[in-house]
């Protein structure tokens, strides 16, 4: 009997756990090694209030709907979590996890970094185990029991990393001298730290308080509608907010889904004309004045097409503005941010007195998720390659490093409707290992990922670190299912194919085809 290829995988969340579940079938003999309890990922450390953004019915396995328990068109974070446990639980993926198991380091053993330079091809050999030497081509991964701190070292054959973006390595901002918050006499922690309090200690936290949030996207509204619901005017929640970003009470406008001005074939024709989509373009002239975002100082200097293709876009809680009109939420703008012994120094245009007096300044600036891949590896060499040179991760297909054999990184595209993306990516992995079809050269891939570079940054403004996909993802997905084989039009009859929004079941069985 033949011997089963090892492959590890870092991280239990949604990728991890799609990961497991598609190299499992194909054959591997996987390892998945998770720091926390159980299944989840960042859905097991999300705060009280946090709902799905998206309609259930576009985020789900393709092959796994949703218990028909769950009626929520947006299903509160424990649902989401549960499906997760749920999904992994039916396909046999517990089995292979290896719970409060902290992956510090990995290490390649194999070839040179000076060889690794000179290949022309993947790994060397092209193919996904392809190192020229049987003795070679291994991945070492320290592993650290979080129980005891005690550290074992595993070998596998291919490694997959997923290890996520929303955690572990918070963005803390850089403050002038003496004006960080080490001077403020309150309380300073990072939405991280909230975030895994538990709803009754986050409560707790902020009940009776004075709360500054500083952030303006999905996190920091989210704990602004949390502390609004515990305070009340009493004590507002102040937002201060660096950069505005778009945001919207529901999918639908004048009761039409805006998946058809976004999630359809027809709108992303329109993405490679001069300036912004047409579709999006009248979207956001509609959007501005039937939401109050001029009355909050909300607009955003970025296009709603912009804040699509960078995923900033984001769903506001339930009654959002209504909190800000009764006085429980204050919006400002700002700048800079600064901190003084009684709160926050910001320099909102016309304000007099420019301290946002606060007991405690929730930091919901986001994370450094490419910091957080870098240092995984103990290789300097492999940690500066891993980084390119800018601030996006410059993997092939959002997957593959053109110069890092045997490795993979899962969850790093980002789309408004993530889960189906990485499904498809670990479709189109687990047909690579299995030999379905070859990666192109080392210097096309490098090319292919310079000009998936050059378009993310001119479409989402140039500022964002992210390698989001939301405006362009049926394309992408063609681009997977073309390197699988698999036919690219998953609807049936033209008009349909064109204009009627994708989703999770167009894509069903698609490794069936």
């Amino acid at each position: 009997m033949e011997r089963r290829r090892r492959v590890g995988i870092v991280g239990a969340g949604p990728s991890g756990l799609l990961a497991c579940k598609y190299v499992l079938e194909k054959g591997f003999d996987p390892v998945v090694f998770e720091a926390e309890g159980d299944v989840g990922g960042i859905w097991s450390h999300t705060i009280a209030s946090t709902r799905l953004q998206n309609k259930r019915s576009t985020y789900r396995f393709t092959d796994f709907p949703w218990p028909e328990s769950v009626s929520d068109v947006h299903p509160p974070h424990s649902e989401v979590l549960a499906y997760m446990k749920s999904y992994a639980s039916h396909f046999g993926i517990y089995q292979h996890i290896r719970f409060w198991s902290k992956v510090v380091g990995i290490d390649y053993v194999g070839e040179s970094f000076e060889e690794m330079k000179s290949w022309v091809v993947w790994g060397g050999s092209g193919k996904p185990f392809g190192s020229l030497s049987p003795s070679k081509g291994k991945w070492q991964v320290r592993v650290q029991d979080v129980r005891n701190s005690s550290v074992e070292v595993h070998e596998v054959e291919f490694l997959i990393l997923c290890i996520g973006l929303y955690s572990g390595y918070p963005n803390i901002p850089d403050f002038p001298p003496n004006q960080g918050p080490e001077v403020f006499k309150g309380k300073v922690v990072h939405s991280w730290d909230y975030s895994t309090m538990g709803s009754e200690k986050a409560a707790e936290f902020v009940k009776g308080k004075r709360v500054a949030i500083i952030g303006s996207q999905k996190t920091a509204i989210d704990i602004a509608a949390e502390c609004a619901k515990a305070n009340g005017p009493e004590f507002p929640c102040t937002m201060i907010q660096r950069t505005t970003h778009w945001t919207i009470p529901s999918e639908t406008l004048l009761g039409i889904n805006i998946g058809f001005l976004y999630l359809n074939r027809f709108s992303e024709f329109l993405i490679h004309k001069p300036g912004e989509s047409l579709l999006l373009s009248l979207l956001a002239t509609f959007l501005t004045p039937l939401l109050p975002l001029k009355r909050h100082g909300m607009v955003p200097k970025l296009s709603f097409f912009q804040d699509v293709s960078s995923c900033h876009i984001c769903m506001l809680p339930d009654k959002f503005y209504d909190k800000v009109e009764e006085g429980s939420i204050v919006i400002k703008k700002s700048k800079t941010i600064r901190f003084c012994e009684n709160g926050v120094l910001i320099d909102e245009e016309g304000q007099s007195e420019p301290v946002v007096e606060a007991d405690v300044v929730i930091l919901a600036t986001g994370y450094r998720g490419d910091h957080k891949l870098r240092d995984i590896f103990d290789s300097p060499a492999l940690q500066k390659t891993i980084s390119g040179s800018s601030s996006i991760v410059p993997l092939y297909r959002q997957v593959i490093h053109p110069r890092i054999p045997q490795l993979a990184v899962i969850g790093y595209a980002e789309s408004l409707s993530s889960l189906y993306a990485t499904e498809i990516r670990c479709q189109w992995l687990a047909e690579f290992l299995v030999g379905k079809f070859e990666l192109p050269s080392v210097s096309k891939m490098e090319e292919e990922v310079s000009i998936w570079e050059r378009f993310l940054r001119r479409h989402s403004g140039g500022k964002s670190r992210r390698a989001c996909i939301s405006n362009i993802h049926i394309w992408n997905n063609d681009q997977f299912c073309k390197d699988m084989g698999f036919p690219t039009r998953r609807k049936k009859g033209f008009l349909r194919d064109l204009f009627m929004p994708y989703g999770p079941s167009d894509y069903t069985g698609l490794l069936a085809d």
